[in-house]
This record gives C-alpha cells, sequence and structure tokens, in this order.
C-alpha cells in the first residue's frame, strides 16, 4: 500500500518547486489522483508533463504497486487563470 505523501516527494523531489497534492481515490493505496503546478511546465506539451511525473514513479508503476495515477499537470499561469474562473463571486 502506497502512502499519497511517499508519492508526492518522488514527485516534489523530481520536479523542485513544484506544488504537489496527492489524494487516493478508493482508500486502497493503489488509485490515486495528482495534482502538479510547476514552472517546469511552461512550453511543455500536456504529454511531456506527465511523463515528468511519471518518471519517478516509473518503479512503482512496473511492479503494480501503483495502479492507476489521474494526473492534473498546470503551469503556475494556467493554475491561476483555473481558480479565477472557478471562484465564486461574493
Amino acid at each position: 500500500m502506497l502512502d499519497p505523501k511517499d508519492i508526492a516527494k518522488r514527485i516534489t523531489l523530481a520536479l523542485p518547486g513544484a506544488v504537489v497534492e496527492v489524494r487516493d481515490l478508493t482508500g486502497t493505496g493503489d488509485h490515486f489522483e495528482a495534482r502538479v503546478v510547476t514552472p517546469a511546465f511552461e512550453g511543455m506539451a500536456m504529454l511531456d508533463q506527465h511523463q515528468a511525473v511519471y518518471t519517478p514513479l516509473r518503479d512503482v508503476l512496473d511492479s503494480g504497486a501503483l495502479h492507476a495515477l489521474a494526473l492534473k499537470t498546470y503551469t503556475p499561469d494556467q493554475w491561476k487563470r483555473l481558480q479565477d474562473r472557478t471562484r465564486t463571486p461574493s
């Protein structure tokens, strides 16, 4: 069983300065969702962003310990725009 904190730490070590949030979607420790916000994604295609996140997790993906990882990847500007759009007016 994997700990979301360990997954987040691996991603953060691979992408220094990234803001990473990982949630266990099923409570079984093998299906997760990760949101990663980092300037390192500037100019990168989404596929390349996802590969940058998968790379530090390759061993647990290959072993089957991490069965599923849903990714949401953003540059800081993309994340800010998304937050601005979803913020409800007071």
